[in-house]
């Protein structure tokens, strides 16, 4: 990947403060990526930014085209004249530190019908219509029909049911709003020297458009329910391993059709991003295939997957692909392969580092295309995970020993733990590092953003208004510099 070397930090916008109970695209965003620029950052990593379904969860969507309601600022409405300063004052019962999503979803819903009723299409959103029409169309009647039938998943649709023109049209204005407020915020970007580092899911919703709109290109039975799901075998984050509800794919059918729904969803990420994280990047060569109805991920097998064929497709179709591979895990050389094969940096995170005496994770052993972390959004922060090291029993000592002599940490430095980590990490010879938001504050396990296998309460850290002050940016900003990014 043709990129200087640079660093920057992980911060999903449902995580920025605002008085609207989660965070969204309008002036703290604005006020994030200034304060990324002044620390001297380049990067700015979010996760995937679709609109979330059941269980909050920014890697399960309704769509991996459209865009996420939630995130849209009732401010920047109010700007357009479609809200009025009555309307966006603040609601006192939302939390500043959580995201609370069941409050959070019908009271954002509620103002942008409100903020629909005052809309008037205009020159500008029937460009957009007309550009996004092949996933706008689909998605917004899949959404449409979704409303008609209260929610349910769309193998349960009531066939009689035909979705409203007025519920169409509003999922059109959504869509066309948070893509104008996105492209607002991702050329105040540019215009800092900040690339955003976007994120694209592996498997895609089975109640999602896309699944509803191709189900031939998915192994889902005769109702359309899925015969076999993904998930990973059991690994570092789970002893039974990971089992997600999203369908396995067709890879037959989808090559037969040249990757044309992959190929799409790349297309449009790169619309949004600069740079993009492959999550689950060893499916491509192989991919963990568990019978429906399993109750834990370890009665799977591995199933080939496409390979190089998919990414020379995708680089025929879209030119070269600044792409960084998710290669954490279960990695074979096979895989590795591939990544080398089309020059995809590879992801580095300190947090595995100690787990024995010479892991790829330490510094030492980084490459130049690589991606370094200190911890990713699956990751504890570095000060929970550290406090976790120095509390148990259980392999915590050894692991806790060699990351103590690795980082040089003296009696009494403990509370350094988390710049010790971030030095280690911006001061290696990987050309891009990124930080999560929680580590450069310092912040405990109560800041974790997601526990991989547990179904609920993730996703809903919020970071404080001020918390990434004028000292905090300054320090950041001195050992980016003293670190050539």
């Amino acid at each position: 990947m043709n990129f200087p070397r640079s660093s920057g930090i992980l911060l999903h916008p449902t995580s920025l403060p605002g008085p609207f109970g989660i965070g969204d695209l309008g002036p703290q965003a604005h006020r994030f990526a200034e304060r990324l620029g002044e620390a001297g950052q380049r990067i700015w990593q979010v996760l995937p930014l679709g609109p979330i379904g059941k269980g909050d969860s920014p890697y399960q969507c309704l769509s991996s085209f459209a865009g996420n309601p939630l995130l849209i600022s009732p401010e920047l409405l109010a700007e357009r004249g479609y809200l009025s300063a009555k309307e966006i004052e603040r609601p006192s019962r939302f939390s500043e530190s959580r995201v609370e999503f069941e409050r959070v979803t019908p009271f954002k819903q509620r103002l942008l019908r409100r903020a629909f009723a005052g809309f008037s299409e205009t020159p500008e959103s029937q460009a957009f219509e007309r550009r996004a029409a092949p996933w706008l169309d689909p998605f917004a009647c899949f959404m449409a029909l979704k409303s008609a039938n209260r929610g349910r998943r769309w193998t349960k649709f009531d066939r009689k049911k035909t979705p409203a023109e007025s519920e169409i049209g509003f999922h059109k204005f959504v869509q066309y709003e948070f893509f104008r407020q996105w492209a607002a915020l991702k050329k105040r970007c540019a215009s800092l020297g900040i690339s955003v580092l976007g994120d694209v899911s592996f498997y895609l919703e089975h109640d999602s458009a896309e699944v509803w709109a191709h189900p031939e290109f998915f192994d889902l039975d005769g109702s359309g329910e899925p015969r076999t799901i993904g998930g990973v075998p059991p690994d570092y984050f789970s002893a039974t391993g990971q089992l997600w509800s999203n369908p396995t794919y067709r890879w037959d059918r989808l090559e037969k059709s040249g990757f044309g729904l992959w190929i799409d969803r790349l297309r449009a990420s790169f619309e949004l991003v600069d740079l993009l994280r492959l999550d689950h990047f060893r499916g491509f060569e192989a991919f963990w295939k568990v019978p429906s109805g399993e109750r834990t991920a370890r009665n799977g097998h591995w199933v080939k997957g496409p390979g190089a064929r998919f990414f020379t497709a995708a680089r025929n179709a879209l030119g070269e692909l600044p792409i960084v591979a998710e290669n954490l895990g279960m990695i074979t050389p096979e895989v590795e392969a591939i990544r080398r094969e089309f020059g995809f940096p590879g992801m580095a995170v300190l947090q595995f580092a100690f787990a024995d005496d010479d892991s790829i994770h330490r510094p030492h052993n980084y490459d130049v295309e690589l991606m370094a972390f200190t911890g990713t959004h699956d990751n504890d922060t570095t000060c929970g995970w550290w406090d976790s090291l120095e509390r148990t029993k259980r392999n915590g000592a050894g692991e806790c020993a060699r990351a103590a002599a690795y980082l040089q940490l003296g009696r009494g430095e403990n509370k350094e733990i988390h710049w010790r980590c971030i030095a280690a990490v911006l001061t290696s010879v990987a050309r891009l590092a990124v930080i999560p938001l929680q580590d450069v504050l310092g912040l405990g396990s109560e800041a974790r953003m997601n526990v991989p296998g547990r179904a609920r309460g993730n996703w809903r850290w919020r970071v404080r208004s001020g918390a990434l002050d004028t000292r905090t940016v300054a320090r950041l900003r001195e050992l980016t510099h003293l670190s050539g990014r």
